[in-house]
């Protein structure tokens, strides 16, 4: 209805805008840049911030600007995931039937990664989302599926996110062994007034460009 009243092309503030007419303020476009390292060298990081830093933003936009022909991105969210289910979903997304065993699944998502890098020339990479829910069986799951070639190459680029509660639990004597393979550590902050009050007014001008236009 107000669209039509002042001539908008579409509506505006919705959670859907293309995420290449996201605002990207010089701390996300850091953070987008350290995922894409990661990717391209196949490590393991974590992201963690508050509610409402822009951990979901910066996904979308890592995810749209990874080149198809190069990477295949997997993206798990899931507050009750399983290893069993883990291993599934990744196979699954892959276009494969997986199978039923954990172990069985573990062995087939590192054969179809090596045929998947070694015919087609695609590198996998793969965020887990709502890691601050994951209980001690998941992450130290995921420690072993980083355990490849003795221990010398991970199979895939590896991205957990999380809220903040993500970290202070990873800096626990149980998950020593785990954070000490994480390659990249990145933080979303809340802006501060001044931040606020850039982002608002210049997310206000992208509006009236692309609506009013």
């Amino acid at each position: 209805m107000f669209e039509a009243f002042y001539e908008m092309s579409a509506t505006p503030f919705t959670r859907g805008i293309p995420s290449h007419e996201l605002y990207m303020p010089p701390e996300l476009e850091e953070v987008e840049n350290r995922l894409k390292y990661v990717t391209e060298r196949q490590l393991f990081a974590v992201l963690t911030g508050d509610c409402g830093t822009g951990k979901t933003t910066i996904l979308r936009r890592f995810a749209d600007d990874l080149d198809t022909n190069r990477y295949k991105f997997l993206y798990i969210s899931d507050s009750k995931l399983t290893p069993r289910n883990f291993y599934r979903i990744l196979l699954s997304q892959m276009g494969f039937v997986p199978k039923y065993n954990r172990g069985d699944a573990k062995r087939q998502l590192h054969e179809e990664i090596e045929i998947m890098r070694a015919v087609h020339g695609i590198q996998p990479v793969c965020v887990c989302d709502e890691c601050h829910l994951m209980n001690q069986e998941m992450l130290e799951e995921i420690r072993f599926l980083l355990n490849t070639h003795l221990d010398s190459k991970s199979p895939m680029g590896l991205i957990l996110v999380g809220q903040t509660e993500l970290w202070k639990k990873l800096q626990l004597q149980a998950y020593t062994a785990i954070r000490q393979r994480i390659d990249v550590q990145s933080v979303l902050n809340h802006y501060d007034r001044s931040q606020s009050l850039y982002t608002q007014a210049t997310g206000l001008c992208r509006v009236w460009q692309r609506y009013f236009y």
